[in-house]
């Protein structure tokens, strides 16, 4: 497997709009994530997530570049959820549900884009366009993590069998992926394009 195609910097975005909205995304939910819960616990889940788009794309779309910070961004926004519904109660905040609803129609409106985009001709035609699994991977840590990581303020004992299942299905993606990479490609006799 080519290591460089699925190892791009997450501040590389192929479409400006792709940028702008994963910038937008970044301050409006990652800054006050951070306030909340530390830098260090917002930045693991980012990483883990820009790690686990990666991870999906090449299990999914091998075909397909990584490009962008998608799968941190859908992390993050995905751990903001995640801290909302655990803490529903004990949060102050009058603004809880339009909070989740802007979140979600703008994780569905670029995932929408990114699915349209990873479909439709390239301009390019020797390059494809991004793949849209890194949002998935990224969703998907932003969940497991966004329940194991940030603080509870409210745990009971339902709560932490919640939270062996979320590092469960956590570990259990990242091995799976891992191991894919390392022997799926020899036992399914895959092969892949060579880059562009």
């Amino acid at each position: 497997m080519k290591v460089h195609s699925k190892m791009n910097p997450p501040s590389s975005c192929g479409r400006i709009e792709h940028l702008g909205l994963n910038v937008v995304l970044q301050l409006l939910v990652g800054v006050p994530l951070e306030m909340v819960h530390g830098a260090a616990r917002i930045s693991f889940v980012y990483v883990a997530g820009v790690v686990a788009g990666s991870l999906a794309v090449s299990v999914a779309d091998m075909t397909a570049p990584v490009v962008g910070s998608s799968g941190g961004v859908y992390a993050l926004v995905s751990a903001h959820l995640a801290n909302i519904v655990m803490n529903w109660s004990g949060m102050k905040c009058q603004f809880k549900l339009l909070r989740m609803a802007v979140a979600l129609i703008c994780m569905s409106f670029e995932f929408g884009r990114a699915v349209w985009l990873r479909f439709h001709p390239s301009a390019y035609p020797p390059c494809p366009h991004p793949s849209f699994m890194a949002h998935l991977g990224g969703v998907m840590v932003g969940i497991t993590l966004g329940v194991i990581i940030l603080r509870n303020y409210e745990q009971r004992l339902q709560d932490q069998t919640l939270w062996w299942i979320f590092l469960s299905i956590y570990v259990i993606f990242v091995l799976f992926a891992i191991f894919w990479n390392i022997f799926a490609y020899s036992l399914l006799d895959l092969k892949l394009p060579p880059p562009p």
